[in-house]
């Protein structure tokens, strides 16, 4: 088996001096699960794919995890990608370094956290793809550091955050879209939240991706991952810092000063919209800020967790992206 047993991966974690979290079990397809410290984290990450292939690094969102990918990377991985899924901060097996760290949930930060764990892999330049957070923090990441990334694929397009654009409101209908959001800017929602992470996971699976029939087993192998110790924290204030309740860190204000003047994306791109976008599935809003070779795909009748509701059209937009630079 891929996954580690308890008793090897609590070695494992009190080797490199991380909290514990429960050992996961982890899709056999996704390769094996590994660890590693990395900047501000010891990292949990998947690898398959021979060693030498081109690095493809394929960031989840919330409130999913790297099983969102169990489709994707066999495809890539028999195309000869070395193929690295890493818990995002907050999630799974990735913990922090120390207890005293600022439980930030960012944009830089995550950022940065990719970008560290590159450096520990000794990784120069990846093709990076994601969905949800994970989108959102591969264009950050082609925005900051352009010259890491060999291709983007992003659900979604441009997500990057600006504190002052989400400070004005939105029509009725939009603002509902948003309720998750609205409820975890009060002590209620954090409290609800963490009583209830698993049913309300749950419900935001069923409502951004209302075609998708997952079933129980689905959804219990990502669960796991919301047992984090620092899943909550990191939930409460990625959402309160986007509405500019809590602050960030000081160390990340260079980095959001860029993003706030809205860079373009010269890196490879091809971004993918579904269902879940509605309105702005054309990709019209945001064609402009990817000056790249670019390409534009919309899936329908799918939700937001594209590689995992429409794997075989993730794993393409990766081997195609991976093309841009060659022809």
């Amino acid at each position: 088996m891929a996954a580690l047993t308890s008793k090897v991966f609590l070695i494992a974690l009190l080797f490199f001096g991380a909290t514990v979290v429960n050992a996961q079990s982890i899709n056999s397809s996704l390769g094996t699960l590994k660890q590693i410290n990395a900047g501000l984290l010891n990292v949990g990450y998947t690898e398959a794919g021979p060693s030498n292939g081109t690095p493809v690094i394929l960031l989840h969102g919330w409130p999913y995890d790297i099983h969102s990918y169990n489709e994707v990377v066999p495809i890539l991985v028999s195309k000869g990608y070395r193929v690295i899924t890493p818990y995002l901060r907050g999630s799974g097996t990735t913990t922090f370094l120390s207890k005293d760290t600022f439980r930030n949930g960012q944009q830089a930060a995550l950022a940065s956290d990719i970008i560290a764990l590159m450096d520990a892999l000794k990784i120069d330049k990846a093709i990076i793809g994601g969905f949800d957070w994970g989108a959102r923090t591969a264009v950050v990441m082609a925005a900051l550091w352009p010259e890491r990334l060999q291709g983007l694929v992003s659900v979604s397009g441009y997500l990057v955050v600006n504190l002052e654009a989400n400070l004005k409101p939105l029509p009725p209908k939009a603002e509902l879209g948003w309720w998750y959001q609205y409820y975890f800017a009060t002590e209620r929602g954090k409290q609800g939240y963490a009583q209830n992470t698993y049913e309300f996971n749950k419900q935001i699976w069923q409502l951004a991706s209302p075609l998708w029939n997952f079933d129980k087993a689905t959804y219990d192998q990502t669960a796991q991952s919301f047992d984090n110790p620092d899943h909550v924290a990191i939930v409460i204030h990625n959402y309160r810092w986007r509405q500019s309740l809590e602050a960030g860190e000081s160390k990340y204000d260079s980095l959001e000063k860029r993003l706030a003047a809205r860079p373009t994306i010269k890196v490879p791109t091809i971004t993918i919209a579904s269902d879940f976008d509605g309105a702005y599935a054309d990709g019209k809003a945001y064609a402009d800020k990817f000056t790249g070779k670019y390409a534009h795909r919309i899936l329908k009748g799918i939700g937001h967790n594209v590689p995992q509701e429409d794997p075989k059209a993730f794993a393409q937009a990766i081997i195609d992206v991976d093309g841009f630079g060659k022809k």
